[in-house]
């Protein structure tokens, strides 16, 4: 779908560079797509068995009259919406590109994750507030019925992790992993409190370690939340240098000095980059484009705008403050 620029374009033409179905394929990213196409099912699997152990552990809590349990069960309830919105985006970004949105609807991913990170940050605080009530006002719990419980709450919520885990690493998926590890988290923390109470009833540790897991939980958040503001902001990726990119394209035979040279997140997997290159003649460039191509693609950047320009173009700039004079005047 791209357009090699002749000998006689217009120095200001551009070149287009697009992705479709063959040069994903050429390139190597047939697997990536089939990942990006197994998100939505991972999520709605871990969507269903969350939910499903949210009653078990809501039951469970009011038969062993554990406050635990149950506000567990309710972090594992938003969880679910969590994961429903991620299977609900992953779904949506499989779209195809529109007229009216002609990148797709792959940042619609981004959007998400922004969503399950603010999500996260409310219930890291509703937790840190009942951890606090609980540490001036103890309760009796039962302590085997929360160790028990929060067994077979970990052994899940490993499951659940491995699950997303081993699939396309998105803003997304990242964002439902990040309430999953939470859940994980707080169930090894109700184990480890449930057997200090059973043994020493201590209750105090229950919401002392809420309060640690909290902790960690807001630091994941808040390093998730600055990639994912990175990308609605239009900023480089955090995992790519723009002044590695622009040396490595001056670098390329043909090419005398790149300028204007902008990248961005379009999705999770995608980066799209703009620049115009001075070249030394446009007879040379189809080969200087392809030259391009392949380097920005050795560096995971298949979208792309370039502009050839000549090195010793004809056209000639008004010096500033010049009046513009009819020629004989």
């Amino acid at each position: 779908m791209s357009a090699a620029a002749r000998p006689d374009q217009h120095p200001h033409d551009h070149d287009h560079e697009h992705e479709d179905e063959h040069e994903d394929e050429h390139a190597g990213h047939g697997h990536a797509h089939h990942h990006h196409a197994d998100a939505g099912p991972r999520l709605i699997w871990a969507l269903l068995l969350t939910l499903g152990f949210a009653a078990v552990e809501a039951l469970a809590g009011v038969w062993s009259g554990s406050l635990a349990l149950l506000g567990d069960a309710g972090h594992m309830v938003t969880d679910s919406a969590s994961l429903a919105l991620a299977a609900f985006a992953a779904w949506l970004a499989q779209r195809p590109p529109t007229q009216r949105h002609t990148y797709g609807y792959g940042r619609i991913e981004t959007l998400a994750a922004l969503a399950n990170v603010l999500f996260m940050v409310l219930v890291v605080v509703a937790i840190s507030v009942v951890a606090v009530r609980r540490m001036l006002e103890p309760a009796v719990v039962n302590g085997e019925a929360v160790t028990v419980v929060a067994a077979l709450g970990l052994g899940l919520n490993i499951g659940v992790a491995w699950l997303l885990m081993h699939g396309e690493q998105t803003m997304n998926t990242r964002g439902a992993l990040l309430h999953v590890l939470g859940d994980l988290l707080g169930s090894v923390a109700a184990l480890v409190s449930g057997a200090v109470i059973m043994w020493t009833g201590w209750t105090t540790i229950d919401p002392l370690l809420s309060l640690l897991i909290c902790a960690l939980m807001l630091a994941s958040s808040l390093r998730l939340l600055r990639e994912v503001l990175q990308a609605l902001m239009e900023g480089v990726p955090v995992t790519t240098s723009t002044e590695q990119i622009g040396r490595m394209l001056a670098g390329l035979p043909g090419v005398a000095s790149v300028h204007d040279l902008h990248i961005w997140t379009l999705s999770s997997n995608r980066i799209a980059l703009s620049a115009h290159l001075i070249v030394e003649s446009l007879e040379h460039w189809p080969a200087v484009l392809a030259a391009s191509r392949q380097a920005l693609a050795e560096q995971g950047i298949r979208h792309v705008t370039l502009q050839p320009e000549p090195l010793h173009s004809t056209v000639r700039w008004l010096p500033a403050g010049e009046s513009r004079r009819a020629p004989g005047n």
